[in-house]
């Protein structure tokens, strides 16, 4: 699913954006499963940035999510419960400790930054585990109340505020990072995963972009955190663990780096999933979605959207 090259919206796209609209009048009993989609596609559309884009490999990016989830949910429990701000101080505290973890990352390659991203993930989690009298350890931290939004809107039992507070910052957020990759900013990125050596004879700054794309990349994550923990008004210590990093990375093989869209794609086709088969088999869920992952890396390369653009070219010459 591409965009019109003159950055226009196409057809296509409106009516994905569409979907979300219908699905509320439709499935009116999974509103809230649809809140949590739509917050895990922020959250793979964050990662997506780093790594589809500028081509960086992080085995630990639920270390943004979770303390953007903690500080949000902190400052409910303290007393803050107005939800935009507390959307945007996640964001912000999530921002400049990736920020400060940026310059370990970037300096490394594949394999460095792998360990590095684990190491960060592995200290966080273990950290917010030991700080058990602010975070709540393993017992998570409970005793949130957020706000109405905008003042307006009470967050209630049957998730429609939370669905569309959840589409709305998703929406918003979508728009902002796909002018900023169709941005020569954005096409810089792309130079430096398809050439990096070659990017300073042009003149590019290649350290300087990747810091900057990692910390609007864990700002990202960090609202994303933020915004489960106000629809959820409740914070674990698994919002900062490996499993979730892990299943970031499949959800973008799922749905295919650098596309945007793949991140939102994989994410819808991978809860659904993991939702349909764990109420089916609860005990052998895991083995289904790595056969569904084995199939999508031998027969589809590119995830599902590379699978189904390759089907468009070869039935339709490429046509556009």
């Amino acid at each position: 699913m591409k965009s019109l090259p003159n950055g226009r919206w196409s057809v296509l796209e409106i009516l994905f954006w569409l979907t979300p609209l219908a699905a509320f009048f439709l499935f009116p009993g999974y509103l809230v499963l649809i809140s949590q989609i739509m917050i895990v596609a922020l959250f793979a559309l964050s990662l997506d940035l780093i790594l589809g884009y500028a081509g960086i490999v992080s085995l630990g990016h639920a270390a943004f999510f979770g303390v953007g989830a903690y500080t949000a949910g902190l400052l409910s429990v303290h007393g803050w419960s107005e939800p935009l701000s507390g959307l945007l101080a996640g964001a912000l505290v999530a921002g400049v400790f990736g920020l400060c973890v940026s310059f370990l990352v970037v300096r490394g390659q594949d394999l460095t930054r792998l360990m590095v991203t684990l190491a960060i993930g592995l200290m966080t989690y273990e950290g917010a585990n030991k700080a058990a009298f602010l975070t709540g350890g393993v017992d998570g931290l409970s005793g949130m109340v957020v706000g109405d939004v905008l003042g307006l809107f009470a967050f209630d039992l049957d998730g429609k505020t939370a669905y569309f507070y959840s589409l709305t910052v998703l929406f918003i957020l979508f728009v902002l990072v796909r002018r900023m990759v169709q941005s020569p900013f954005g096409m810089g990125l792309i130079g430096i995963r398809e050439g990096v050596k070659r990017m300073p004879a042009i003149g590019a700054d290649v350290p300087r972009r990747l810091v900057v794309i990692f910390t609007v990349s864990a700002a990202i994550a960090g609202m994303a955190g933020a915004l489960l923990a106000q629809t959820t008004q409740f914070v674990g210590l698994d919002s900062l663990s490996f499993s979730r990093s892990a299943e970031l990375l499949i959800i973008l093989v799922l749905g295919g780096t650098g596309r945007l869209y793949g991140a939102l794609v994989g994410a819808i086709i991978f809860m659904l999933a993991q939702d349909t088969i764990a109420g089916i088999n609860p005990a052998y869920w895991q083995f289904w979605i790595g056969l569904l992952l084995i199939v999508i890396v031998m027969f589809a390369r590119g995830g599902i959207l590379g699978g189904l653009q390759k089907i468009r070219e070869q039935f339709f010459g490429g046509a556009k």
